[in-house]
């Protein structure tokens, strides 16, 4: 037998080294990157009638955040500036 979903429930998933949300609730299921609120929403409706392709391409090209943040790794070490040359002075004209 099976459970009625009447709210919301929430899971975290690890897909790669990135942690995800799940919120499925009786309108559909979000997606989203765990401690951001927006991600990508799909409805029920939209995925049993066959437009979830079509409702996910939008929503994802409009509002979908689900890039993960960058990684809290300190960046490379810079390598000092390169040093300037001196300008090179213009050739005097040859005498004949």
């Amino acid at each position: 037998m099976t459970t009625k979903l009447d709210g919301e429930l929430r899971r975290e998933l690890t897909i790669g080294s990135d942690t995800y949300t799940l919120t499925l609730s009786p309108t559909g299921f979000v997606l989203a990157v765990k401690g951001r609120r927006k991600g990508l929403e799909i409805a029920w409706a939209d995925l049993v009638s066959g437009d979830a392709a079509l409702a996910t391409a939008l929503n994802a090209s409009l509002t979908a955040n689900l890039a993960p943040r960058p990684s809290k790794t300190p960046l490379a070490e810079k390598s000092p500036p390169a040093k300037k040359l001196p300008a090179k002075k213009a050739a005097a004209p040859k005498k004949r």
